[in-house]
């Protein structure tokens, strides 16, 4: 069996990602925790407080591929989307992005992850539930 055929489309994942990108803090929170069960270890998600008694909330979510490091963090109303390439640990180039690129950008680690690790190809076939 080729491993290819097992690796969900990139623009089916995009898709994916964006249909929950209505409400920023629903999105920020799902795609966190979608992040950390497909990319344990590649995944950075920071979480602050929300008021003296309030749950702590994602506030920004990075994910390191070796060659890019993708950001994606709230910022007001909104979402602050970056893209660093980087070699040898330092970053060589640091981009904003609109949401829809940055997801675009994200899918192609995620199928380029999948490509390499089964465990991260069923992983990441739960996240779209396929």
């Amino acid at each position: 069996m080729d491993p290819e055929e097992d690796v969900p489309d990139f623009d089916l994942v995009a898709a994916a990602l964006r249909a929950d990108a209505g409400d920023v803090v629903t999105f920020m929170e799902t795609l966190a925790t979608k992040l950390e069960d497909t990319l344990p270890g590649l995944v950075t998600v920071t979480r602050v407080k929300s008021g003296f008694r309030g749950p702590k909330r994602v506030q920004a979510i990075a994910l390191d591929s070796g060659t890019d490091r993708l950001e994606l963090a709230r910022s007001g109303a909104g979402l602050e989307a970056v893209r660093s390439r980087i070699s040898g640990g330092i970053v060589l180039r640091r981009e904003r992005l609109d949401t829809d690129a940055w997801l675009g950008a994200l899918a192609e680690v995620l199928s380029d992850q999948a490509q390499r690790s089964q465990l991260t190809r069923q992983a990441l076939a739960r996240m779209l539930d396929v």
